[in-house]
């Protein structure tokens, strides 16, 4: 971990927190080339109704349009939460080199906590990861969300009730 790490990880995290204003789990993305993010991402599948608004794909679409080619070898991603299946195969598809997310994901993770699609040798390409940078403040928002979801969704279903 290097202090660009932090850097680069504190523009995702910001992004996280567009997604916690839209009421959306608090997942945010940036990726960087030659010492500059050149596309950033938050989670949007409520907003746009799509399974695809995921963070790492927004960014992965923006960057390769920002480059001009699918192929982002020259690129680091930083993620708030560890990429699910869906964002791990687009990862390497894209053939990123490097990952650095901030907290793992017991349930859905995907770079190491069910499965580790990002390191699999059966794959054409491997990425380096780097685990845990900011993860205090990222677990913190997300914990944070998730408990505000289970206390509004408490409120709506006593709500029904009261009718």
């Amino acid at each position: 971990m290097t202090d660009l790490d932090t850097k680069y990880m504190r523009a995702a995290f910001r992004e996280a927190e567009k997604a916690y204003a839209l009421g959306e789990v608090p997942i945010g993305c940036v990726i960087v080339h030659d010492g500059k993010v050149i596309a950033r991402g938050y989670n949007r599948r409520n907003t746009d109704k799509s399974t695809l608004s995921h963070a790492e794909l927004i960014a992965i679409r923006k960057a390769s349009r920002r480059i001009g080619d699918w192929r982002l070898e020259e690129c680091v991603l930083y993620v708030t939460l560890e990429p699910c299946q869906m964002c791990a195969g687009a990862i390497v598809q894209a053939r990123i080199p490097r990952v650095v997310m901030a907290c793992m994901n017991p349930k859905a993770g995907c770079a190491g906590s069910i499965l580790n699609i990002l390191n699999m040798p059966e794959f054409n390409h491997q990425v380096d990861v780097t685990r845990g940078v900011l993860e205090e403040e990222c677990s913190t928002l997300l914990t944070r969300f998730f408990k505000e979801l289970r206390v509004r969704n408490k409120e709506e279903r006593r709500g029904s009730i009261d009718k």
